[in-house]
């Protein structure tokens, strides 16, 4: 089996810290070095698609609902306040990332709407980076692919039940 960087970290602390399960420190400190890898991988697409982490962020969210959303909504979802989505919706909005048009259901209100460009500049922010991840998980199989998904969901289960955690 190959060895990667969390192995050498094993060998430099378990003989300073014999009581260390070399398990649960190597999946830990696995899990903190591929997210590292795949925010860097990010962080690189957005670079190379000339967006800003708060943009992107915000195209992201307002995709998941389908393209179009308040800006109320988006403030919940980006855990902002509703003056801070603004400023950013401006931005999209001078960039031709979004426009505001207003409400289908209720004429009072002004939606946020992905205009095609902002669509394609976060999917193609979204297809680096799942690129990448599809590199990563390539080295399992199907079936390895769905066990490890299943033992990280019961690790998130745990994780979320716990002090601090965020549940569904």
């Amino acid at each position: 089996m190959e060895r990667d960087w969390t192995d050498g970290h094993l060998a430099r602390w378990l003989p300073v810290m014999p009581d260390l399960d070399p398990d649960i420190e190597g999946a830990i400190t696995r899990a903190g070095e591929l997210t590292r890898h795949l925010r860097r991988v990010r962080e690189q697409a957005l670079v190379d698609v000339e967006l800003e982490r708060f943009e992107y962020d915000t195209l992201h969210k307002l995709a998941g609902r389908g393209g179009r959303a308040a800006p109320s909504e988006l403030a919940s979802d980006l855990g902002l306040a509703p003056a801070s989505v603004t400023g950013r919706l401006d931005g999209l909005e001078r960039r031709g990332l979004v426009v505001r048009a207003p409400s289908k259901t209720d004429r009072r209100r002004v939606d946020v709407e992905l205009t095609e460009a902002g669509r394609a500049i976060w999917r193609k922010a979204m297809d680096r980076l799942g690129g990448e991840e599809h590199r990563v998980l390539g080295a399992l199989d199907a079936k390895e692919r769905g066990q490890l998904s299943d033992l990280l969901r019961r690790v998130m289960v745990a994780a979320e039940s716990g002090p601090g955690g965020r549940r569904p």
